[in-house]
């Protein structure tokens, strides 16, 4: 009975330690407590292009933003309930190596996971995403070539851009909405772990209202509710028995 995974899993790889929270902290939550097991691959902490709070503190250092953003994610994966793998990458700007991309293809076979969540393929404001958009689709690949060591195959797992946070200059068209309603307090809490990136808190909370909005006209919602979702775009087409 090796090698034989009982609970459906997902996995989210993430530029920075931040982007799992806003981008896709309802969708972790959501599938979490309805007995997922997510796990998140944090390709950097974030420390050199997304710590300017921490950076206020004139004897604030590279390390100590590194420690202080690594406790910071591993309080939001918690409060989310899923697991998180830190991979040690710098950011700003973000090279990966073989080594982190060997882990991930390994994160892969070892979860076969229903589908993964990643950044977008464009994001000109930000390098890093893209980046992370490509080595999330490698390290796919490589988790489905039977020629490579290292357990079982994987499927073909659909993947899911998360919304970025300039939707406009990255070609972001959402065709999923997901609602989060009902984790929208557990997200709330996981943004709040994030003391060094606070100004980004309520933002986030728009962002789930205005797709929230959108939403409810898709879904029979009383009208006047408060709703919350979070965009995604599929990467691949999804095979269907029936439309509707």
């Amino acid at each position: 009975m090796e090698n034989i995974v009982l609970t459906k899993q997902f996995v989210v790889i993430s530029a920075h330690v931040g982007d799992f929270v806003w981008r896709c902290g309802g969708a972790i939550a959501l599938h979490t407590q309805n007995g997922y097991r997510g796990t998140i691959v944090c390709l950097s902490y974030g420390e050199m292009g997304e710590s300017a709070r921490l950076f206020a503190d004139p004897e604030m250092t590279a390390a100590k933003a590194r420690a202080i953003r690594r406790q910071e994610a591993q309080a939001a994966a918690e409060a989310l309930g899923a697991d998180i793998v830190f991979l040690d990458g710098t950011d700003y700007m973000l090279r990966v190596t073989e080594q982190m991309l060997m882990t991930t293809a390994e994160i892969l076979r070892q979860t076969q996971p229903e589908f993964i969540l990643t950044h977008p393929a464009a994001d000109p404001s930000n390098l890093d995403h893209v980046t992370a958009h490509n080595f999330a689709l490698e390290a796919r690949m490589v988790a489905q070539a039977h020629g490579r060591p290292g357990g079982p195959v994987i499927g073909a797992p659909q993947v899911y851009s998360f919304e970025p946070h300039q939707s406009e200059l990255c070609g972001f068209k959402p065709d999923t909405l997901l609602e989060i309603t009902s984790v929208w307090e557990t997200k709330r809490k996981a943004m709040e772990c994030l003391a060094g990136q606070k100004s980004l808190w309520d933002y986030y909370e728009n962002v789930g209202l205005q797709r929230g909005a959108v939403a409810r006209r898709r879904q029979k919602q009383v009208a006047g509710s408060r709703v919350y979702a979070e965009a995604f775009q599929k990467i691949f087409p999804s095979a269907v028995e029936f439309l509707g």
